[in-house]
């Protein structure tokens, strides 16, 4: 079973690859690049599929399970917001217009990564691609118990402890900073790590049993 964890960073992603127990870790500058690879299941961290309205029962339901922390869940992607505005306070007129919610700045600025990745499991869709969303499969290793933020100390050395104990045993050589030289940031290398074991053994998913479908066929399915 080969699988691979993506989570992306400013210049690109991060991908984590577990092939029976040869764990690696690589830098790539698109989504193509970083699937080149043969892999048998890929879970990445991005949204795959969307609505119109931006409303997707999968993120509701990754919210309620991961509250008291509910904003770890970015929410509201939609395809047209990227595709007809290049400016988030244009795009969120036009939201409101229709009806909808505003897109917060932190999901506006991964619409590049969006994009790409939705133009890539489009284009192969025969590929076991998955999203994965890694505070979930956080939150499940630390027997369902709520984490400290990721970026604080407390958070990053739980976050690091957890994967040691699923058997990451070089993750503190990959947070070096030789490592992070590359532009990604430790908790994007924690994230692709964790993003990684739920590809190789997804332990369940939100929301459970047969996905619901966006217009062009993609899953709405969030695993863990």
């Amino acid at each position: 079973m080969r699988a691979l964890g993506l989570d992306g960073f400013s210049k690109g992603w991060v991908a984590v690859c577990l092939d029976g127990n040869r764990q690696t870790i690589s830098f790539h500058a698109d989504i193509v690049d970083a699937l080149a690879r043969p892999f048998h299941r890929a879970g990445i961290d991005i949204p795959v599929g969307m609505t119109d309205d931006g409303e997707r029962d999968c993120d509701r339901l990754a919210r309620e399970r991961l509250r008291p922390h509910t904003s770890r869940v970015f929410t509201g992607a939609r395809r047209w917001l990227w595709q007809e505005f290049d400016d988030p306070d244009k795009a969120n007129k036009d939201a409101l217009g229709r009806g909808q919610k505003r897109v917060s700045r932190q999901l506006w600025h991964l619409g590049p990564k969006i994009s790409e990745v939705d133009a890539f499991v489009r284009a192969h869709p025969a590929r076991d691609i998955r999203e994965v969303h890694p505070e979930l499969v956080f939150l499940r290793m630390n027997g369902c118990e709520p984490l400290p933020p990721k970026k604080s100390e407390e958070g990053d050395a739980l976050r690091r402890r957890l994967l040691k104990r699923f058997g990451f045993r070089e993750i503190d050589e990959w947070l070096s900073e030789a490592r992070i030289g590359t532009g990604a940031k430790r908790d994007d290398v924690l994230d692709a790590c964790a993003v990684a074991i739920a590809a190789r053994e997804p332990q369940g998913c939100v929301p459970e049993g047969a996905p619901p479908l966006d217009v062009h066929g993609l899953p709405m399915q969030i695993w863990f």
